[in-house]
């Protein structure tokens, strides 16, 4: 379907009826499970996730579900560069320190633990095909 089709099936006008019983279900959104690109090799990267303290969920050949926590992640077999490199994720977490002295040997391009102009300390890392997670300190934000 192209996307100018896929436009028209949500701008379709709808009758305020059915708008007004949208409004009254009060849906909220509870979690999301972002989709990564795995690379060519699911169970290389349920090595790398593995050594970064993730479990693993389910599995089949083209997919797995990861999580670590309340962290959670499908990882699709996919080599598709320009998505992997385009990937990011932003992770609050507790004791920030600890997880960096984890990760700073990962398999993995860690960058330095450090504090940002906007307020946040954190660090960025880079794991194979090039997904980027950035981890900061979710005590800090909550002030």
């Amino acid at each position: 379907m192209l996307f100018s089709e896929h436009e028209q099936i949500f701008h379709e006008p709808r009758g305020a009826d059915v708008f007004a019983q949208d409004a009254g279900m009060g849906s909220t959104f509870e979690s999301v499970i972002p989709m990564i690109p795995a690379g060519k090799d699911i169970q290389a990267a349920l090595d790398v996730y593995g050594r970064m303290g993730f479990s693993v969920v389910w599995q089949d050949e083209n997919m797995a579900g990861i999580c670590r926590d309340t962290v959670q992640f499908n990882l699709v077999r996919n080599d598709n560069a320009e998505w992997a490199s385009n990937a990011s994720f932003s992770i609050g977490v507790t004791n920030l320190a600890a997880l960096y002295d984890e990760y700073r040997h990962a398999p993995a391009i860690v960058g330095p633990l450090e504090p940002k102009p906007w307020g946040r300390v954190e660090f960025h890392i880079i794991v194979a095909p090039g997904v980027c997670f950035q981890f900061y300190d979710q005590s800090l934000a909550d002030d």
